[in-house]
């Protein structure tokens, strides 16, 4: 890869630790938008400013998980660095050695995906460490990591797309204003996709499109900004079909949100390569209706609700049942009648909804009128205010929690991955 590839605020941030200018700070922060090209420039400068400042010494590479750090640092880094350094990976013992000229350094693999992961890197002595997507780690993993860099000449390297602004990482080393941010001896650089010249505009294009709301704010413009209002702004009565005919290819999924004393909210959902559509639900209120149904009552609703698919074609049957993965009874009452097949959902919630806002922005999915629970809801759906992180107020959210365990579980490898969206 020729250096002339790169814009100047990616070769800064590759070659900080020796421009006269910023070679004395501590750490460098790269915040800002998606696909910018922050994490292939700090890779390529943290292995260049270990193997050029150090010999023999240990570093860490952190990302969310050791999965995540593999896939988007450590296997495309081996093409970033050819012609560079020389690396040897161990993946199986999760480090790698990289030698540039005559100096070898250890490079170790940590995920921090929890507050249980600092427990991981106790003990090490490091010369130096990279996060990538650090906003993404528990504060107690990150700042174990940076105890462990004792050796002289240490630095910290730090990336991420942005988050709330009330996000620890944020107010710890981002926040301009902050006199405690400016003790930390750091360099700040804000990333947008303007800054990775590899980046085809077209497909710049097609991220613009992909996101809407606070995602748009934070992804593509890369700004720490609060989630209100609306959950699904971008939600029109447009996406609302009266008639709808099966085409000869699609999967059928019933989506699930199990409740007893809350509504228990069941979508039945035609799935092709390219959009879903929610052809028909069952949506059970036990406090407005008076009466409380059992997991044989629920379950009763839900072969109605497959029979459906019967109606529309003769051929097919129901996939799957996607469900909330909390809902034990209910999962062992499908098993035993022996009837579906039954999944446990992804129940993770921002990103679930990051990859729904997409679906719909695009419109990738679409809602016969008859499915008047999740009609009511989308237009109800609401950020929580005032808290310290992301979070939805939990009324109006049955239909929208079927909808994400569907998108997260079934979506996410299906329509969102033919158009680039995962």
């Amino acid at each position: 890869m020729m250096f002339s590839d790169f814009s100047p605020k990616q070769l800064k941030s590759m070659m900080w630790w020796q421009m006269p200018e910023t070679k004395n700070y501590d750490a460098i922060v790269c915040d800002g938008s998606v696909r910018s090209g922050k994490t292939l420039s700090m890779t390529i400068g943290f292995v260049l400013w270990s193997c050029a400042c150090f010999d023999g010494e240990n570093f860490a590479l952190c990302g969310k998980t050791i999965d995540s750090l593999k896939r988007n640092v450590v296997t495309p880094m081996q093409k970033w660095i050819e012609g560079i350094a020389k690396t040897k990976i161990n993946f199986s013992r999760n480090y790698c050695d990289i030698t540039i000229e005559n100096n070898t350094n250890r490079f170790y693999f940590f995920g921090g995906k929890d507050e249980s992961s600092y427990q991981l890197i106790q003990g090490l002595t490091l010369a130096g460490v990279l996060f990538d997507e650090a906003a993404l780690m528990p504060r107690s993993f990150v700042e174990q990591a940076l105890a462990r860099c004792s050796v002289s000449g240490s630095k910290f390297w730090f990336n991420c797309n942005p988050d709330s602004p009330e996000h620890w990482f944020y107010n710890e080393w981002v926040d301009e204003n902050s006199e405690k941010v400016m003790k930390k001896n750091r360099l700040r650089l804000h990333f947008t996709m303007d800054d990775n010249y590899s980046l085809d505009p077209k497909v710049k294009k097609r991220y613009e499109r992909m996101y809407t709301g606070v995602f748009y704010e934070r992804y593509i413009l890369g700004l720490w900004v609060i989630a209100q209002g609306l959950v699904y702004t971008q939600w029109s009565d447009s996406y609302v079909i009266d008639k709808f005919t099966p085409p000869k290819w699609c999967e059928w999924h019933i989506s699930m949100d199990y409740g007893t004393i809350n509504p228990c909210s069941m979508g039945l959902w035609c799935v092709t390569d390219d959009v879903a559509v929610r052809v028909d639900e069952y949506y059970y209120d036990s406090r407005r209706e008076g009466v409380s149904r059992t997991d044989e009552e629920h379950y009763a609703e839900l072969e109605k609700l497959a029979a459906k698919v019967t109606e529309l074609c003769p051929d097919d049957d129901v996939q799957t049942v996607v469900i909330d993965p909390s809902a034990a009874s209910f999962i062992e009452c499908i098993r035993r009648h022996q009837k579906f097949n039954v999944r446990k959902a992804d129940n993770d919630v921002l990103n679930g909804i990051r990859r729904t806002s997409t679906l719909i922005s695009l419109q990738k999915i679409r809602v016969m009128s008859c499915c008047k629970g999740f009609l009511k809801e989308v237009k109800m759906y609401r950020w929580a205010e005032n808290s310290s992180v992301d979070g939805v107020i939990k009324e109006n959210d049955h239909a929208m929690d079927d909808t994400r365990y569907l998108v997260n579980t079934v979506l996410k490898n299906t329509i969102l991955r033919n158009i680039g969206g995962e």
